[in-house]
């Protein structure tokens, strides 16, 4: 009887505890479904790389649709001169006629090669800061930029470079400090993957560069512009990188040369349609050349392989969602790569929503 009695004792114990964990859960979970979820406050942006700043009717229509006020727009690159042996400006962007500036905030963007930086020597890192910020400043004058809210750099740089070329953001930075504009650098994949090798560029924020992945050299590559799969080999580091960082997407397309399995180079602005079944097999996104061809300036051999590269919607969603599930800043900015009406077109404009949407 005492053993019963003792066993029903503890029975009563084990449901009322139970119980009491029931409910609990219950609690939780309520309280899981009813707490909202923060959504990421994105700012809608596109890059500029032309070398007129001139936005025509089209693109116009689309900026003002998507909702985009912001444009990072490439002022020069700066590249090593092997006559006067140093880096040297190049691709200057013109002065427009008529500019349409006052409708947009305006970031100048910078592209270094990783060569220039390689072959410049420390003691002229203090020059070379000093030559960029003033053809900075000339650009932005004569192109009437009055609502500058950025400076970015745009430099792949590597391990052996890094010294040289923190030490150049480092005196960039200081320079517009002074005018209390925050200074960006464009992040690679490969720059996340190997943090340990290629450091943290000393700015105020980083631009996550969602391109340019795969192998672009290697004629079993299928798409060296963007495929999600890729992308997820970069990003084990990139929810503990510590730099805000922006996010770029690509829109752009191109097609890549090879002549006997030999990487020749980058084909742009050759539509699909020029090529004809008379002098080209096609293979999924490869063209395989039948005959010696001459194509709207370009000069083909028998045998040449062009492989065709696109940024795919369906990858580029897919991207997108990887990096919205890693990205830990809170208020990024978007920047779709680049504004020219002819990629445009590629896209309606509910996917071009979808894509900044993805990473809301």
């Amino acid at each position: 009887m005492f053993l019963l009695i003792c066993c029903n004792n503890f029975n009563q114990k084990i449901y009322k505890a139970f119980t009491n964990l029931l409910w609990l859960a219950v609690v939780i979970n309520i309280a899981a479904c009813n707490e909202k979820k923060t959504e990421r406050k994105i700012e809608r942006s596109f890059y500029y790389w032309k070398s007129v700043f001139r936005i025509n009717a089209y693109e116009k229509k689309q900026l003002d649709q998507l909702g985009v006020k912001t444009l990072y727009v490439k002022f020069f690159d700066v590249d090593w001169d092997e006559t006067t042996q140093q880096a040297v400006p190049g691709a200057r962007l013109q002065s427009s006629v008529n500019p349409v500036t006052d409708n947009y905030r305006i970031i100048p963007t910078v592209f270094i090669t990783n060569n220039a930086v390689q072959k410049t020597d420390t003691s002229q890192i203090g020059n070379l800061s000093n030559n960029i910020c003033s053809l900075i400043q000339q650009i932005k004058i004569s192109n009437r930029f009055d609502t500058i809210i950025e400076i970015q750099i745009d430099c792949d740089w590597t391990a052996s470079t890094k010294d040289k070329y923190f030490d150049l953001l480092k005196r960039i930075r200081a320079k517009w400090q002074q005018s209390h504009i925050p200074v960006s650098a464009t992040i690679r994949l490969h720059q996340i993957k190997f943090i340990s090798k290629t450091g943290i560029p000393p700015v105020d924020k980083g631009l996550l560069m969602c391109y340019n992945m795969g192998n672009l050299k290697d004629p079993a590559t299928k798409n060296s512009i963007l495929t999600a799969d890729e992308l997820k080999k970069y990003t084990g580091n990139l929810p503990a990188y510590p730099l805000p960082l922006d996010i770029a997407i690509p829109l752009f397309n191109w097609k890549v040369l090879f002549r006997q399995n030999q990487f020749i180079g980058l084909i742009q602005d050759l539509p699909d349609a020029v090529f004809s079944n008379s002098f080209c097999l096609k293979k999924e996104n490869r063209y395989q050349l039948l005959k010696d061809t001459a194509i709207q300036g370009y000069y083909f051999m028998k045998g040449d392989m062009l492989r065709n590269e696109e940024s795919n919607y369906n990858e580029i969603m897919a991207t997108a969602k990887e990096i919205n599930n890693l990205l830990k800043n809170s208020s990024p900015r978007v920047a779709l790569y680049h504004l020219d009406a002819v990629l445009l077109k590629k896209y309606s404009t509910h996917e071009l929503e979808n894509i900044y949407n993805s990473l809301q």
